[in-house]
């Protein structure tokens, strides 16, 4: 009889383990398509909030910049009823519009001929200048191109490649003194693409991809994370 009712309880024990197995891998599914489905849920929103938010505090940065610079009777805040997000930023692009306008002149190019004349005439602020104006006009000129392909090549060994981008074609003395048929290739660092450096390598030891310039700069932010445009073409077809 005794031996009957310890077979009844280990039963029971069993049966109580089982249910209480199938209870917790029931409960660990649950957890896991929940956390999936968090992950999903950041994965869609984080970027789109994150540029509204930057986009947001950008706009009401500049609002106040151009409402403390503009005088007191016309300040925007004062003469309107109600807050208009972004009127600022429309100031800001008109009044830039409109000295563009004036330097496109006859006058404009005289005075800023006279305006940069007097600056280079300045020790410091002179080599600050003239180092802001080669990069705004190499990222904003419409005559030129800050990067005009994409490229991979071995570096700083044979064996291990790295993406860079050929820069604008060599000329002068650094073309004088280099042997050959070079190229120069700005290899940026990842997640910064600004920060970089600069190497020349002859022109049959690069490799051209067909990714844009704008695919590769998002390849190299993301760590290679974003795929090309043509690679997803390829896995939809």
């Amino acid at each position: 009889m005794a031996e009957k009712n310890f077979e009844v309880r280990k039963r029971a024990l069993n049966i109580r383990r089982l249910r209480l197995e199938r209870e917790r891998a029931v409960f660990m599914k649950l957890g896991a398509k929940l956390r999936a489905y968090l992950f999903t849920g950041i994965l869609v929103t984080a970027p789109v909030a994150i540029t509204f938010y930057m986009a947001y505090k950008f706009i009401f940065w500049v609002d106040r910049l151009v409402n403390q610079v503009l005088p007191p009777q016309y300040k925007f805040d004062e003469i309107l009823p109600v807050t208009v997000p972004g009127i600022g930023l429309v100031i800001l692009v008109a009044a830039l519009i409109l000295v563009g306008m004036f330097a496109a002149g006859f006058l404009g190019r005289f005075f800023l001929r006279l305006g940069e004349w007097l600056v280079y005439k300045m020790p410091l602020v002179s080599t600050v200048y003239s180092l802001l104006k080669q990069v705004f006009e190499t990222f904003f000129s419409s005559k030129t191109q800050a990067f005009k392909k994409v490229v991979m090549l071995e570096y700083p060994r044979k064996g291990i490649w790295i993406l860079g981008f050929v820069s604008a074609e060599l000329q002068g003395e650094v073309k004088d003194k280099l042997p050959g048929d070079m190229v120069g290739v700005f290899i940026p660092t990842t997640p910064n693409p600004t920060s970089g450096f600069l190497i020349f390598v002859p022109r049959e030891d690069v490799t051209e991809l067909s990714m844009s310039v704008e695919e590769g700069l998002k390849y190299v932010v993301t760590g290679g994370l974003a795929e090309p445009d043509e690679r997803k073409k390829r896995k939809k077809s």
